[in-house]
């Protein structure tokens, strides 16, 4: 047994059951009919040579189409026997396999109506007749065709997986659903009806006479049966792939993107089943891309992006900034190596990332050693300030606990809010969304002024008039000229811990 639980012994035994049945319950049904239900001339001299002639046709036509369906199946299937990848011929002689035993069963009926037909005019010189007997055994024919060719396609969807591997047919080398429909009201219901309707005329040219009713029941029978199990087959055959696609898309719909659906058809419900796995597969690479794209940019932004789509749009909005800069990393990276450069990096970015995000905001950039960090944008939080205020207690506080684990780590904070001007920043080829203005500039001078500090966070006069109840935790620290501004702007920094607040 294969990883899709396909077995080349059962598989042929179970081909060769479908076809020794189907076409031997035709041919008994059909000999039936012409001998016992609806006799013609030739019942008067008896059904003796009939049957002689009936067994020796039947042992040949069935060793001959055993021998030549065992062949046909070597050479299709010979890949499943050792166990490999088809190549693209064996793989369109798998999908074919269905129609051409439908086609041998038909080469083996039309010859049997050939065979009697002729057998009719030379022992009883009987051509209407003969054409009678032709045409049943067409008929016959016909209908046990169509039930093995459904049946095999049944039986060899297991195979079909395997062989398409998932992949698209690439083109339609089996029965479409329409024409497959079609061929189960022909053969099912139209070739029986038929029959029916030729029986009078069949009854007015008899040159003996009998009752048509048995004929009449057997054909109706014929009608119900195999029109019932056309259907059944049929309806399975296009029911089972759409109930596994729709579980498939309920999945989908439910964000388990992990969804696969086997291809085991040749035809159109096998484009759908492969169209399905490859929407899955662009969902995945979108669902990728995108996790990607908010690790670089920050959820609100990607979801921003994702909406608005590409541009340059900006717009002012009330915000607050929030630099985040390390102190000392040149000496951190002469004393340490570059693994561990990087490992003490990496915990302080963390740190930062859960800070900002327990309060709301985003690091909209990570600077060599520092970070930009944002509140009321791309989201508008009209407490913005009062955010990134208690971020910087609570980021501060990190700091203290990762220099136990990574000796060195010691980072300086700058906080101060205004009006921004926020949107994307760059060409239409490369854009980043960032915010530009005066709270920028001066939380990047108090970051500086900062790491002169004990308490090494600062925050401007602009970010504690917005902080509401907030700025009860922080204390003044007078006036300060600022590098690049006229004036002189009030500073705060955070009340320690071990002293009350004010």
């Amino acid at each position: 047994m294969d990883a899709v639980g396909v077995d080349r012994r059962r598989l042929d035994w179970r081909l060769a059951a479908i076809c020794t049945v189907a076409n031997l319950a035709g041919a008994v049904f059909v000999f039936v009919y012409l001998v016992q239900i609806a006799p013609d001339e030739r019942a008067r001299h008896g059904s003796v040579p009939d049957v002689i002639a009936f067994s020796i046709f039947a042992v040949c036509a069935f060793s001959l189409e055993a021998w030549w369906s065992q062949v046909s199946w070597n050479r299709a299937l010979g890949w499943l026997s050792d166990d490999r990848t088809p190549s693209a011929e064996e793989r369109d002689a798998t999908l074919r396999l269905p129609l051409r035993e439908a086609a041998r069963s038909g080469v083996a009926w039309v010859a049997a109506a050939l065979f009697f037909g002729m057998f009719g005019v030379v022992v009883d010189g009987l051509g209407v007749q003969a054409v009678r007997v032709a045409l049943t055994i067409v008929d016959g024919g016909l209908i046990t065709c169509a039930v093995v060719f459904l049946l095999f396609e049944r039986a060899l969807r297991p195979a079909f997986a395997r062989a398409l591997g998932g992949e698209s047919p690439g083109k339609v080398v089996s029965v479409g659903v329409r024409p497959r429909l079609l061929l189960t009201w022909a053969l099912g219901s139209a070739v029986p009806l038929f029959g029916l309707a030729a029986l009078p005329y069949a009854a007015a040219h008899a040159t003996v006479h009998r009752n048509i009713g048995g004929a009449v029941l057997a054909l109706s029978l014929v009608g119900l049966f195999v029109g019932l199990l056309m259907t059944v087959v049929t309806a399975r055959s296009v029911a089972d792939p759409l109930t596994v696609l729709r579980e498939a898309m309920v999945r989908i719909g439910d964000g388990h993107l992990d969804v696969s659906v086997a291809v085991d058809d040749g035809g159109e419900v096998g484009l759908l089943q492969h169209g399905v796995n490859q929407m899955v597969a662009g969902l995945r690479e979108r669902h990728r891309l995108a996790d990607l794209f908010g690790r670089h940019v920050g959820p609100e932004v990607a979801r921003l992006a994702l909406q608005q789509g590409s541009g340059l749009n900006s717009e002012q909005r009330s915000a607050t900034a929030m630099f985040v800069d390390l102190v000392g990393s040149t000496a951190l990276a002469e004393v340490l190596s570059p693994y561990q450069v990087v490992e003490t990096l990496n915990a302080f970015f963390h740190a930062v990332t859960d800070a900002v995000g327990a309060e709301g905001g985003w690091v909209n950039k990570f600077q060599g050693d520092g970070a930009l960090c944002i509140f009321g944008a791309p989201a508008a939080q009209p407490d913005h300030a009062a955010r990134a205020l208690r971020a910087a207690r609570s980021l501060r506080a990190q700091f203290e606990q990762l220099a136990a684990v990574h000796p060195g780590i010691d980072a300086a904070i700058g906080i101060s809010s205004g009006t921004v001007v926020a949107g994307n920043v760059g060409t239409e080829q490369r854009y980043e969304y960032t915010i530009i203005g005066g709270p920028v500039n001066e939380a990047s001078r108090l970051t500086d002024l900062a790491k002169g500090r004990p308490g090494r966070v600062i925050a401007s006069i602009a970010s504690m008039r917005r902080a509401g109840e907030e700025n009860s935790h922080w204390t003044s620290l007078g006036s300060v000229a600022l590098r690049g501004q006229s004036a002189p702007t009030d500073i705060y920094e955070p009340v320690p811990v071990d002293q009350p607040v004010p």
